[in-house]
């Protein structure tokens, strides 16, 4: 049991769902992430001293961060993420203080659901809070962006560390990843149930292929670019990129168009959510999942065999992949009458073809950034 009386403040920033628009939003694409009730929570005091003092409930290990040193910690096992983003806090100007800080991580490792975002998320917002600094969430995101980035080694876009800041209870985000103009859109799926399911594959983004797909798609933009004046691949109609697609050859042309027509199936999905139309819903779920398989090759067996059976259930309409890839998880767009025998059936069969067992994840969807003080 936490002795929440211990601590000043209670910060959540929660993991999210990224109901479609994979691997477009580091191209300028729009994207459609839900903040989900899976969250990371820190306990937070301040402390009188230089040290940022770490500990969690799922690890017996305790990591001291001095403020004054917090570059010289990319090399932890533990503690690297919390002291890329003091230092990107810090290095944006604004007061740090040391404190202790009691960290409870319920988003699952490796699941492709934004553990990480929602480490760096809650941890600057934290930081902030028990420093008596009032904070954006906005700017939240973008200093989590860059400790991903410069501190941690993944090439990301900005939508993981947004959605974790600025998700809204009940609500998707329709973000231009251009601009980071927003609309929310009521996650309103009827007679469905978004269902999702970990494939439960060890994985890592830095340690994938995940910065060489980035790298790939900078190419194409910059071979498009010779003869369009764009800023970023998603500035590309479907109809305009078959028209210069002469320019690109071989995979880099395959990363391309999976990013053109991604943003195409982003502008579907939502017109659908809104219309209340699950099968046209589904239909673009399944064909991104397709396309990220053939075209962007971030799949991999366990997320293939989790959609294919997916697919093959009656109450299914579609499913894919969401997140970086390479392991993590699927998203399901399920009757709710058939949801408990779709997840029996895909556990079972999943089990029998790879050799372990998947985990359902049963989440809402929820608020970003929460700040709670404790009444002592």
């Amino acid at each position: 049991m936490i002795d929440e009386k211990c601590y000043d403040y209670k910060v959540t920033a929660a993991g999210r769902v990224n109901v479609i628009g994979e691997h477009v939003d580091y191209c300028g694409g729009k994207v459609f992430p839900a903040a989900l009730s899976l969250c990371n929570t820190v306990y937070v005091r301040p402390n009188g001293t230089d040290k940022i003092n770490l500990s969690w409930t799922t690890l017996p290990d305790r990591v001291s961060l001095d403020i004054n040193e917090l570059g010289s910690y990319k090399g932890l096992k533990y503690g690297n993420y919390q002291a890329g983003s003091a230092l990107m806090w810090k290095n944006a100007g604004h007061k740090l203080v040391g404190c202790d800080m009691l960290q409870i991580c319920k988003v699952p490792f490796g699941s492709g659901l934004s553990s990480s975002a929602a480490i760096e998320v809650s941890t600057i917002s934290a930081l902030a809070t028990v420093a008596g600094e009032k904070f954006n969430p906005i700017e939240v995101a973008l200093l989590a962006q860059r400790a991903e980035r410069d501190f941690v080694g993944v090439n990301c876009g900005i939508m993981d560390q947004y959605a974790s800041a600025c998700g809204k209870r009940g609500h998707a985000i329709l973000l231009d990843c251009k601009t980071l103009e927003r609309e929310y859109v009521p996650f309103a799926l009827g007679d469905y149930e978004l269902v999702i399911i970990n494939c439960n594959k060890p994985h890592s983004l830095v340690q994938s292929k995940y910065n060489e797909r980035r790298a790939e798609t900078e190419y194409a933009l910059n071979a498009l670019q010779k003869e369009l004046d764009i800023g970023c691949l998603a500035d590309l109609s479907v109809e305009d990129f078959y028209d210069y697609s002469r320019l690109l050859s071989g995979k880099v042309l395959d990363r391309a168009r999976h990013v053109v027509e991604e943003c195409e199936r982003v502008s579907e999905a939502v017109k659908a959510m809104k219309k209340g139309d699950m099968l046209g819903l589904g239909r673009l779920l399944t064909a991104s999942h397709k396309s990220l398989k053939d075209l962007y090759e971030v799949t991999g067996e366990e997320l293939d065999t989790l959609a294919s059976l997916a697919w093959k259930h009656p109450a299914c309409v579609g499913s894919r992949m969401t997140g970086g890839g390479f392991g993590g998880c699927t998203i399901s767009l399920v009757e709710k009458d058939g949801v408990v025998d779709f997840e029996k059936y895909v556990t079972e069969k999943y089990t029998e073809k790879i050799g372990y067992a998947p985990t359902a994840n049963k989440s809402e969807i929820g608020d970003g950034i929460t700040v709670t003080k404790i009444e002592k």
